[in-house]
């Protein structure tokens, strides 16, 4: 029972995140909390599945700006997000590059308010 407590306390927390990101960045449309639970769940697999295909594909980008593309790799997770959930969208790649870094943010606070020791 751990790894699925674990697994839907993620998805709850990437949940909030999106919501969080979706608040603070004007452009995104959603219908319910329904279909942002579902756009985080669609952005966990998309990121875990796609993402990492296409990091390998676009390293040589991602050297050459010494990191930054990863962002638009994260924007356009994002924008596949909103391509593929019923109920959430988005208004350009521009709100959704925003939108990568805000998530960045977040995810950075997160990670440093739950270190251990």
């Amino acid at each position: 029972h751990g790894v699925e407590m674990h697994l839907i306390f993620r998805w709850v927390l990437n949940t909030l995140a999106l919501f969080i990101v979706v608040t603070l960045v004007p452009g995104f449309y959603y219908r319910s909390v329904v279909s942002l639970a579902l756009a985080a769940l669609v952005l966990g697999l998309l990121n875990a599945v796609v993402r990492p295909i296409l990091f390998v594909l676009t390293l040589p980008f991602t050297i050459l700006t010494l990191g930054l593309f990863l962002f638009v790799l994260n924007a356009l997770m994002l924008w596949l997000t909103a391509l593929l959930v019923p109920g959430f969208r988005v208004s350009g790649f521009a709100t959704t590059l925003v939108a990568s870094l805000v998530l960045a943010v977040v995810s950075m606070i997160w990670k440093a308010a739950t270190k251990n020791g």
